[in-house]
């Protein structure tokens, strides 16, 4: 009987700990692309990674989506917090407070969801495009540029629904748009 469960403990361990990951791993390395978060080259530089979110906080650029993993790719997740924990609602409040303060001409109602809330894995690369245009005041500010331009700008970036059925019905990459915002309208001071 000894034998038997060892020999069960060692066969699933070495077919669900070491086979099974490794030809997962295997599988990913032929879509190199998909499964490395898709880098972005810019001239031969990496500037990102197009499935994963990342930060940005001084005012010429447009902000992702909050990260409860401080967009780590290697460590994905949500916080798990249902709607009626309290740190979650503190969490939030900060949020609302630090928009408020870099965007003293909004208000509480304005800010979009998805500015003060992060997604399930915390490194989804998209904002909705009512969270741009809410940031659209302060970048063309920062940048020096009018706001009619980059309107123009994040129409160009908005994309549709997944399969049109799932998530916001309009999104914008938020690398893919800054990116292009430097390509453009360059920061003499960054």
């Amino acid at each position: 009987m000894l034998r038997t469960t060892l020999t069960l403990i060692v066969t699933t361990l070495v077919l669900f700990g070491i086979l099974y990951p490794l030809s997962i791993w295997a599988i990913g390395q032929l879509l190199p692309h998909q499964a490395n978060g898709k880098p972005l080259y810019i001239n031969g530089e990496l500037r990102g990674f197009e499935n994963i979110a990342q930060a940005f906080t001084s005012a010429p650029y447009f902000w992702s989506r909050p990260s409860d993993v401080d967009y780590n790719g290697a460590d994905t997740g949500g916080s798990n917090f249902g709607p009626s924990n309290q740190a979650f609602h503190e969490q939030v409040k900060g949020r609302i407070a630090f928009l408020l303060e870099q965007h003293p001409e909004k208000k509480a109602s304005d800010i979009p969801v998805d500015l003060v809330t992060s997604s399930g894995s915390g490194l989804d690369p998209h904002i909705s495009l009512q969270a741009a245009i809410f940031q659209l005041e302060r970048v063309a500010k920062a940048r020096g540029i009018s706001e009619n331009t980059l309107m123009e700008m994040l129409e160009r970036h908005t994309q549709g629904a997944l399969l049109g059925l799932f998530g916001p019905k309009e999104t914008i990459h938020v690398l893919k748009l800054n990116i292009e915002l430097d390509q453009k309208y360059p920061l003499t001071n960054p």
